[in-house]
């Protein structure tokens, strides 16, 4: 016994041996400084710089005064740094005949988007149920004539709304304005839930069918719980376009509920006095700020959702 463990023992060195001969197998690492890791690299870092220079000089010079401003060097990082600018921006810069700022705009865009977004996204969310899940008559049709309508230019259709909306009563209103985003967000999301509903297990639509449940316990209680990555892209696209609109809140709305973009317009193209662009970078910043929180909060979700309302069409 103790031969036969002596010789199991000799040919377990040997060919262990040979391994450490023949050398390493499998493939050869890579390289972190390798020739394709600095072209990728190196790219992703220019198109940063170029686009993060632009935010650079608009945070500088915000936080400078206009003698600084005056000097010329849009690079150079403030040398005594203020928020005059960004208080004058908010409360008291002048958009025509009001001087209150940006604030008035604020507080308008945020009663326009807050019911736009809610109620787009709940009709659309229906909308993308209905049709991935409960093939009616007509539905595609209907769905024809939804993505036809996203591809509409928008300028064609504002006369018709103008007229639509004037015959209503709303027009020159918040209300009218909050009914021309609900529609003009519809055909992008009702396809955005389409294809993220269509690509849920459908074993769990039928199941729920054989249990006895209706549209709207399968909805609430089944596709709501799985949905929240394309609601967060729906949200997003929604916050975004309507928050950053111009030609929607300068033409259906009247100068007391102009939206802050339109507000933003009239400081940065006032011609009256001295040109102070330290106000008008700190007034561009102060507007987008809204949109880049609400990416910065749920970008990871975002990037999930448009995955998975991308794979079926």
């Amino acid at each position: 016994m103790d031969d036969i463990a002596s010789n199991g023992m000799v040919t377990a060195y040997d060919a262990a041996s040979d391994r450490l001969k023949a050398g390493p197998r499998g493939a050869k690492p890579r390289r972190r400084l390798s020739r394709r890791n600095i072209i990728v690299y190196g790219t992703l870092i220019v198109v940063s710089l170029y686009y993060l220079l632009p935010l650079y000089v608009m945070i500088v010079t915000s936080l400078k005064g206009m003698p600084e401003i005056r000097v010329g060097n849009i690079f150079a990082p403030p040398l005594e740094i203020t928020f005059e600018p960004w208080v004058k921006a908010w409360a008291e810069a002048c958009t025509g005949l009001n001087c209150d700022g940006l604030s008035r705009g604020f507080w308008n865009s945020v009663r326009i988007t807050v019911p736009s977004v809610i109620i787009s996204i709940a009709v659309a969310s229906v909308n993308g149920y209905a049709l991935a899940n409960w093939r009616f008559k007509g539905a595609d049709l209907f769905f024809t004539i939804l993505i036809v309508g996203a591809f509409i230019p928008y300028q064609v259709m504002i006369y018709p709304i103008v007229i639509v909306l004037r015959e209503m009563g709303v027009y020159g209103t918040l209300t009218g304005l909050v009914i021309v985003h609900t529609i003009f967000g519809m055909p992008i999301l009702t396809l955005l839930f389409r294809n993220y509903f269509a690509g849920l297990p459908e074993e769990l639509f039928k199941a729920a069918r054989v249990d006895g449940a209706g549209f709207w316990t399968i909805y609430f209680r089944i596709m709501l719980p799985m949905s929240l990555p394309i609601f967060v892209v729906a949200m997003i696209l929604q916050v975004t376009g309507i928050w950053n609109d111009f030609l929607f809140g300068v033409v259906f709305t009247r100068p007391e509920y102009y939206p802050m973009t339109v507000q933003l317009n009239n400081i940065v193209n006032s011609v009256q006095g001295v040109k102070e662009y330290n106000v008008n970078m700190a007034a561009t910043i102060l507007t987008g700020l809204v949109p880049l929180t609400v990416y910065f909060v749920s970008g990871r979700l975002f990037v999930r959702g448009i995955a998975a309302g991308a794979v079926k069409g």
